[in-house]
């Protein structure tokens, strides 16, 4: 098998560009307050697997890529939407995507799953159900993650990568719409599924 230079220099530097935003994100002093007229969706990460990688999430629902935050292990990032319906995109070596429907005051979550790919980590991003909610492994994720902000950092990074975060969605939106109707219920956020 040929590999391309190109191609290894572009995954490197795609590395390279996922560890820097792992010092862009900042500690928030304080657990956003779900508001009256919006909704709160917090994506948390848990897993030590693929630690190294970050995880940036995408507010794709306008037709733009809006950073919501990167979210490495341990951390969390709060993010307040209006009512309805959006679509938010995870990025890495690959993109996957998930639905969510809300309804303002509530606050919903959603789990950052990292799984190996051909040269690191990918990752999806699984609602959590308002039947795990109560439940002990919940509660471990919830308690074993902090809240982060975006800074001028992750914003600036996001800025410089756009090319290849929009390039991610042109190619792997098509995959997440091929998917079988199960098996994008598994990854769309229900309005009941919120607290």
């Amino acid at each position: 098998m040929v590999i391309d230079r190109q191609v290894v220099y572009a995954l490197l530097l795609t590395v390279s560009l996922a560890g820097c935003a792992s010092k862009a994100m900042l500690k928030s002093d304080a657990a956003p307050e779900p508001k009256p007229d919006q909704a709160l969706l917090v994506f948390m990460r848990s897993s030590a697997l693929g630690g190294a990688v970050q995880a940036s999430v995408f507010d794709v629902s306008a037709g733009n890529e809006k950073l919501v935050g990167i979210v490495s292990t341990g951390t969390k990032v709060g993010y307040y939407l209006p009512p309805g319906t959006h679509t938010f995109m995870v990025v890495s070596e690959a993109a996957d995507f998930m639905r969510a429907t809300v309804e303002p005051g509530k606050i919903c979550y959603a789990v950052v799953t990292p799984r190996m790919g051909m040269w690191k980590a990918r990752f999806s991003l699984r609602p959590v159900r308002r039947s795990e909610l109560g439940g002990s492994e919940f509660a471990e994720w919830d308690s074993g993650t902090g809240f982060v902000i975006n800074s001028e950092q992750s914003h600036a990074w996001a800025a410089q990568n756009a090319g290849d975060i929009a390039a991610k969605r042109a190619a792997y939106w098509p995959q997440w719409l091929g998917k079988s109707v199960e098996d994008r219920a598994m990854q769309t956020l229900n309005a009941e599924d919120c607290r």
